[in-house]
């Protein structure tokens, strides 16, 4: 197959880390024998300047406009993207992306997957009218937040009900793109709903020596260690695990924020008026590879989200044997072993810390934790996609002006 990816998230050389999932996703389809390219514009930021720009603006003023990565071709167009102005910005992603996924001669897709939904989602329509077999993909905050902005709700919803199918990370974000496809086209056909979750490595994700883990993280062997992993932005609250991890009491137990973000200078200062800076550090963003000596290091990972879709840490720790506690949003519950002991259904810090503490307590067996999320390998949501889009393909190739 040919299979042409329009997204906002994947991963550069200025921003690594972004979007590794969405890589391993399509390099995994190359290594199946398919033809991908992926199209990932960016906001216009002018390189010259990438020197006085805040952070995340140079990242995206140095990313290159063409590279090859896992041996998929990137384009990275610019499109003008103004503050407050989401709907048009919206357009302009889908304006400055659909002339490299339709006009190119050397490559006709099969098939065209908006992953991440939102902005790509605003070319569906688009795609539809030219009647190229679509598909928008779900991870999380692109569909569970864009649908609480009143600005934004009506062209998401358009642009599900364009598509040819849906697919997402998470039952609970299916069910939230379906709703919303219906919302724009009511009495439109059915199309395909299909659950494409992560996987995640087992054999890289595994149980280990706790002492040599904290060895290589750089942590004492002693003592109870307590790890938030991820992005330290609102829709996380880190705020909340660092006040849980205070109300659970835990004497000299220490947690460690293993992310960046603009929320760091705020966990900082708030560590230091409970009292207990002393026992928070900010390790920052590490390579992913190290991800797995900081989960075997871990007496438990904490995560307090509002929003998620199926959370990749959350696998991860379990198929490393590392107890989880997180919070009741999206498509977490579906992946946890034991609600009554790992889900919180509050955001009550006092609560929270509590369930903390009684896992730290009486953590469960490392083993019973990774077979919980054994049956979800890569190989199996690699199948489910690769049957999906085949379908697809094979339909719109029988279809006489295709």
């Amino acid at each position: 197959m040919r299979i042409a990816v329009l997204t906002s998230l994947y991963p550069s050389p200025e921003a690594p880390f972004e979007g590794l999932f969405a890589a391993r996703k399509w390099e995994g389809m190359v290594g199946r024998g398919h033809d991908v390219r992926i199209t990932a514009p960016l906001p216009w930021a002018p390189r010259i300047l990438a020197g006085l720009l805040p952070a995340d603006r140079a990242r995206v003023a140095r990313a290159p406009r063409v590279e090859t990565r896992g041996g998929i071709r990137v384009r990275r167009p610019r499109y003008l993207h103004l503050p407050g102005s989401g709907a048009r910005n919206a357009a302009r992603f889908a304006a400055a992306g659909l002339p490299l996924v339709l006009e190119d001669p050397s490559f006709t897709p099969d098939v065209v997957v908006l992953d991440y939904a939102w902005p790509a989602a605003a070319a569906a329509p688009r795609l539809a009218e030219l009647g190229v077999p679509v598909v928008v993909n779900g991870r999380g905050s692109d569909v569970l937040q864009v649908r609480d902005v009143p600005a934004l709700r009506p062209a998401l919803a358009r642009g599900l009900a364009a598509s040819t199918a849906i697919t997402a990370v998470s039952q609970d974000l299916l069910d939230a793109m379906g709703e919303l496809r219906v919302e724009a086209r009511p009495a439109g056909p059915e199309r395909p709903r299909v659950l494409t979750p992560n996987g995640v490595d087992g054999a890289a994700f595994r149980p280990g020596d706790r002492a040599v883990a904290r060895a290589r993280v750089g942590e004492d062997a002693g003592g109870e260690l307590v790890v938030v992993i991820g992005h330290l932005i609102a829709r996380k609250d880190p705020l909340l695990a660092l006040r849980a991890f205070h109300a659970a009491d835990r004497g000299d137990a220490r947690l460690v924020f293993v992310g960046r973000g603009p929320l760091a200078s705020d966990l900082r200062t708030e560590a230091e008026r409970l009292g207990i800076g002393h026992r928070v550090s900010l390790a920052g963003e590490r390579p992913p590879e190290e991800l797995v000596d900081w989960y075997r290091a871990a007496n438990a990972l904490l995560l307090t989200s509002s929003r998620e879709g199926r959370p990749n840490v959350v696998l991860e720790a379990l198929s490393s044997g590392c107890p989880v506690l997180a919070t009741a949003a999206g498509g977490t519950a579906e992946v946890l072993p034991d609600h009554e002991r790992m889900l919180a259904r509050t955001r009550r810090p006092e609560e929270i810390g509590q369930m903390l503490s009684d896992l730290l307590d009486s953590p469960p067996a490392p083993d019973r934790l990774r077979a919980a999320v054994e049956p979800l390998s890569w190989a199996a949501s690699l199948d489910a996609l690769e049957a999906l889009l085949a379908g697809l393909a094979s339909r719109s190739a029988e279809t006489p002006e295709r």
